[in-house]
Parts: structure tokens; C-alpha cells; sequence
């Protein structure tokens, strides 16, 4: 499975930016049980931003709670992050993930995968 992330950009301080990822397989068929966005800097770890359940239970980072907006399109097999009012905080490389459950036959039990995306790039300009 791939997954294809863009959207990514350089925009100014209260622009907006909606990233998508994309993946080579039907949503459907997966068995994802969590969408997410991370985004990384230099200077820090990678973060989580933004997920989804496949239930629709979303969780978001404190500093982008408001202004950002988590979604799936299960007809275009693809995640959204739209993000407005960007500040020059939001600035990273962001990447998408997706929390699956594989059936393993040999023993009978779901293990759990994750796939992600190849990152796309945010520059907020202040």
C-alpha cells in the first residue's frame, strides 16, 4: 500500500492549505482504524496534528484545535487535512498515516500495520 500525500506549499501567516493523501488501495479494503497527520521540524520530534477513527472520532493537536479540519473520502480513497489561519508554527514536513488491522491466516489474529505517507512540505511565511 502507498500512500500519496501533497497539498503542501509556501503561504502566508493567515492563508490556508488543504493536504491530501492518497492511497493505491481501496479505504474499504484496508481495514484502517486511524487516519492521522504528523508533522516534523528540525528542531523537534514528529507530532501528531490531526486523526481520525474510522468511527468518526477526531482528535486534534491544542495549538491547531479551531482552525484545522481532519476528513476522509472513502470514494477517492483519501485523507484531508485543511488548516486555516495558518501561523509560521504550523511550518514542517507533514505526513499522513494510516493504523491498520492485517489478518494474519497462519494464526488467526489481527496485527496491527502502519502505513505512511512520503511527506509533503508546509513553509507559513510571517
Amino acid at each position: 500500500v502507498q500512500l500519496q500525500a501533497s497539498g503542501g506549499g509556501l503561504v502566508q501567516a493567515g492563508g490556508s492549505l488543504r493536504l491530501s493523501c492518497e492511497a493505491s488501495e481501496s479505504l474499504s479494503l484496508l481495514n484502517v482504524k486511524t487516519f492521522a497527520w504528523y508533522r516534523q521540524t528540525p528542531e523537534s520530534q514528529r507530532e501528531l496534528v490531526a486523526s481520525v477513527t474510522s468511527t468518526g472520532v477526531t482528535n486534534y493537536l491544542d495549538s491547531v484545535r479551531g482552525r484545522s479540519s481532519i476528513s476522509r473520502d472513502h470514494i477517492r480513497n483519501s485523507v484531508f487535512l485543511e488548516m486555516n489561519n495558518l501561523k509560521p508554527e504550523d511550518t514542517g514536513v507533514y505526513y499522513c498515516k494510516f493504523e491498520a488491522l492485517v489478518w494474519d491466516q497462519t494464526y488467526g489474529v489481527y496485527n496491527p500495520k502502519d502505513y505512511w505517507g512520503q511527506g509533503t512540505q508546509v513553509t507559513v511565511s510571517s
